[in-house]
């Protein structure tokens, strides 16, 4: 195995599931990670917001400050009324950003509010921003385009008369904090799942290529799928043996990585 295709699996429980870079563990998240000898580059966490009667959908208290003394930059997806319910727990991260991901329909049932159809995904980190890798999001637009600035007044922030300009690239731009992919109902595997086109520009920008990310609430492993189609390495843990087992499926079945480094 050459350097940069070293495995993600370490310590000594043995993984659910492995592809022999990527792993997938059974159990709590609390239990299993004083096993493994890793220190993630980045943590992408999906936790149970407690917002149903769902047996499965109870926050694990304090698992904002434990995941805190094994990495500096972590995804959190979650609502509003999750993290300001929440917010004391996350007291040893600074956030840095906050992306809306906009789905083509939302779950829930009042109807006396407006239909909700996002969730957020926060970004934290610990330590000095300098050291926290951080890529910059672009979208490349590779189109040429006219564009025409109308006259302005003067109450304008001052008179400006008619231009006109030609973008010959059209890009890259920055990538929108708004992000639209659909949700996966009808064909995920866990209640919550999301997809790998919301999970990948996540991955992408807060780990570098060949690092490692942890998933501490791996459900459906579209994490693990996510991290390792953009050449990065995964660990992913679940509770939920079904859920282990439906994952592991889905992973085998999934074409094989490129060799990371040659993404």
């Amino acid at each position: 195995m050459l350097p940069e295709q070293r495995s993600a699996i370490a310590g000594s429980v043995r993984p659910y599931w492995t592809d022999g870079v990527n792993a997938l563990y059974l159990g709590r998240f609390e239990d299993i990670l004083p096993s493994l000898d890793v220190r993630p580059d980045l943590i992408v966490a999906d936790p149970p917001y407690q917002e149903t009667d769902l047996s499965w959908d109870r926050w694990p208290d304090g698992w904002p400050d434990l995941i805190a003394d094994i990495a500096d930059s972590m995804w959190c997806f979650g609502s509003m009324r999750m993290f300001l319910e929440r917010g004391s727990e996350f007291a040893r991260w600074r956030l840095s950003q906050d992306v809306v991901w906009e789905k083509q329909n939302g779950t829930g049932s009042q109807t006396d509010r407006f239909k909700r159809v996002h969730e957020h995904a926060l970004h934290w980190y610990r330590g000095d921003w300098s050291t926290v890798h951080h890529q910059t999001p672009t979208t490349p637009d590779a189109i040429a385009r006219t564009v025409r600035h109308k006259a302005r007044p003067a109450h304008w922030h001052g008179a400006t008369g008619p231009r006109t300009y030609t973008v010959e690239d059209g890009g890259p731009r920055l990538m929108r904090s708004v992000v639209y992919a659909r949700n996966m109902h009808g064909r995920a595997i866990n209640e919550t799942e999301k997809p790998t086109g919301l999970l990948e520009p996540l991955i992408t920008y807060g780990c570098p290529p060949g690092g490692l990310v942890l998933d501490p609430f791996s459900g459906s492993g579209s994490t693990i799928d996510a991290a390792r189609a953009t050449g990065r390495r995964c660990i992913g843990i679940e509770m939920r043996e079904s859920q282990c087992e439906e994952a592991a499926r889905r992973l085998s079945q999934d074409c094989l990585p490129l060799p990371l480094g040659e993404q």
